[in-house]
């Protein structure tokens, strides 16, 4: 069950959908929501901030903190509307430290929710991947074009028998249960292609079923470096409102490297995606 939530807060008001998102999801499981917001420092090597005055890099931090402050009353004030259990969190940091500070603290939440990277504006991956690898837990991406709240018409479950996939069907159970309808879907290709693979299917479906998940099997050829595609055109076919899957790749020292299929899937999202790792 998820019973806590925490939605990174983006400084723009344009970019508020995965706070939207976030209170949806509160919603459907009366969960707690905390709303962190980031007020950065700026970044400048030390050359340059020994010659830039410090009135400048005071207003630098000034205007962040005033953004992170307008962001947290918004939080606050769609959480009140929906009359959820809430708590905001400022922390003043730098930006390089902001991916470390999250994933830290989302360990002790259920589900950790945050907007796609948009090409020619606010750049999310790092926070997004630091608390895929070293969180623990579960995440959830929202497109930057998403308008709609939590909708579990249809829950897209990728599967190839791994490790990240089972980790992630088995963190995404609360909201299948709620879904109206589950596909698992099996990408077949030279690296997934073998004798067992109806089989796998077949075995993590009767298991969903033990779960009173009811699923679907699809299983669609696509070569190796079309995954992606693959799984977002069926989406688009199905009119899948929600894509489960694994998150792979590793972190090492903070040098975070996501596996291709992942990142082409944050690169072209079109539907939010939950991820474990």
């Amino acid at each position: 069950m998820i019973k806590d939530i925490v939605v990174n807060l983006e400084h723009d008001v344009l970019r508020d959908p995965a706070r939207e998102f976030a209170i949806t999801v509160a919603e459907a499981f009366d969960a707690h929501i905390a709303g962190v917001a980031f007020a950065y420092a700026p970044e400048f090597p030390d050359y340059v901030m020994l010659e830039m005055p410090p009135s400048i890099v005071a207003v630098m931090v000034e205007e962040s903190k005033k953004a992170a402050e307008a962001a947290i009353e918004r939080f606050d004030e769609a959480a009140r509307r929906s009359s959820l259990s809430a708590e905001h969190r400022l922390v003043r940091t730098i930006g390089l430290e902001a991916p470390t500070l999250f994933a830290a603290l989302a360990r002790r939440f259920d589900l950790s929710i945050f907007l796609q990277s948009n090409p020619d504006g606010v750049a999310n991956d790092d926070i997004i991947e630091s608390s895929l690898f070293e969180s623990g837990r579960p995440v959830v991406v929202v497109p930057y074009i998403h308008r709609h709240g939590l909708k579990l018409d249809r829950v897209v479950c990728c599967w190839d028998g791994g490790r990240a996939a089972a980790r992630a069907i088995n963190d995404a159970l609360p909201l299948l249960a709620k879904a109206d309808k589950v596909d698992l879907l099996i990408v077949e290709n030279d690296k997934t292609k073998n004798e067992t693979t109806e089989i796998r299917g077949v075995e993590m479906a009767s298991h969903l079923a033990r779960h009173d998940v009811k699923v679907e099997i699809e299983i669609i050829p696509a070569p190796d470096i079309d995954v992606a595609d693959a799984i977002l055109s069926h989406v688009a076919d199905e009119s899948g409102t929600l894509i489960a899957m694994g998150g792979y790749g590793h972190a090492k020292l903070r040098e975070i490297i996501l596996g291709g299929v992942t990142r082409a899937m944050l690169k072209s999202m079109t539907v939010p995606i939950f991820m474990s790792h």
